[in-house]
């Protein structure tokens, strides 16, 4: 067994800290952005195509990110845990705290493409499927921060890789946040740029973004699976928790998707 002593707190002055979990948020938007800047040089050299402009990408960047925090941060208070937040308005804006959700994050990047491609005239897919090959950089990161702050910790568990989590109770559990750094960071990364890159699907807007929304939701039902409920919301219907029901949907709009795209392919 393993006992969590991780201190969420990075650098500590006294008058000014940096946490791990804000640290994993600046670092996942930097080498994404670094990695998105690859994809499209590489995809301009090899196939001769401009997927968009570096310069317009960059520019994109300010948008996500506050598409990322709002919509995040938003949605972890209106789906996980608004009794709290309605009594407490102040704690709202302590993001450093922890406190994001993926699915309200997801809904805020969506929406800040939709603006952005509106005012830059550009093809909302070309943007988002670049997006949906650096995104599991960002989450891998996330879900490690997760794992330092103690926080969405696994069911009981007996395993030997078990561990201890001081702010739950003394008995060893999943380190399911480190389950979901290896499905949806790792391997989902992996199989996104797989498909992406190799297989070139980065020439068909629109399917990357696709199969993200498919791959990532059962890789989170799965990590689900071992990941303790949110205390406040328990299990919805007896047995689904409300990840998994986001993760049901994202995963139906991976399909709806998909298959819009290829019914326009059989129309032209």
């Amino acid at each position: 067994m393993i006992v969590h002593n991780f201190d969420p707190v990075f650098i500590d002055l006294g008058f000014f800290q940096i946490r791990w979990y804000s640290l994993a948020y600046i670092l996942g938007i930097i080498l994404g952005w670094i990695y998105a800047v690859k994809i499209i040089k590489k995809i301009s050299i090899k196939h001769n195509l401009k997927l968009v402009k570096k310069e317009v990408f960059d520019d994109l960047i300010i948008y996500l990110v506050l598409g990322i925090i709002i919509g995040g941060r938003l949605g972890y208070v209106i789906i996980y845990n608004l009794g709290f937040y309605s009594k407490n308005l102040i704690d709202i804006l302590k993001i450093w705290q922890g406190g994001m959700s993926f699915h309200g994050g997801l809904l805020g990047v969506i929406v800040s493409i939709i603006i952005f491609s509106e005012i830059r005239r550009v093809n909302f897919f070309n943007l988002s499927d670049i997006i949906a090959c650096v995104a599991p950089i960002g989450i891998f990161l996330g879900r490690m921060a997760n794992f330092i702050n103690g926080e969405l910790y696994g069911k009981v568990s007996t395993l030997p890789w078990a561990v201890l989590f001081p702010n739950a109770d003394n008995i060893s559990r999943h380190p399911s946040q480190i389950y979901e750094a290896i499905l949806e960071g790792i391997i989902l990364f992996i199989i996104i740029n797989l498909l992406a890159i190799k297989k070139q699907l980065l020439l068909k807007p629109g399917y990357v973004s696709g199969f993200f929304l498919i791959l990532y939701s059962i890789a989170r039902i799965i990590g689900e699976y071992f990941r303790e409920p949110d205390e406040q919301l328990g299990y919805l219907f007896n047995y689904f928790s409300m990840g998994t029901i986001l993760s049901l949907l994202t995963f139906l709009g991976g399909c709806v998707i998909i298959l819009f795209i290829k019914s326009n392919e059989q129309n032209n």
